[in-house]
C-alpha cells in the first residue's frame, strides 16, 4: 500500500541548501529556487543569483537539507 502512495504523491523538485560563503566562511541556508539575490548575512557577499528557474549558487554547497 505504501508503494502506491509514493507513485501518486510527487516529490518536490526544489530543496534547501546549506551554503558556505567564499569570502568569510559563514554558513547559511539558501533555497535553490531563489527568486531574489541572496547575500551573506555577515559580509554581504552574493551567495545565490536568480536565473529564472534554479538559482546559480556562488558559495560552496555543504549539504542538501530535506
Amino acid at each position: 500500500m505504501e508503494v502506491e502512495w509514493e507513485k501518486l504523491i510527487p516529490k518536490p523538485r526544489s530543496r534547501f541548501l546549506l551554503v558556505q560563503c567564499n569570502e568569510c566562511g559563514h554558513r547559511q541556508i539558501v533555497f535553490d529556487n531563489a527568486k531574489i539575490e541572496v547575500k551573506c548575512q555577515v559580509c554581504n557577499a552574493t551567495l545565490a543569483l536568480p536565473k529564472g528557474g534554479k538559482a546559480r549558487i556562488l558559495g560552496r554547497v555543504l549539504e542538501t537539507l530535506t
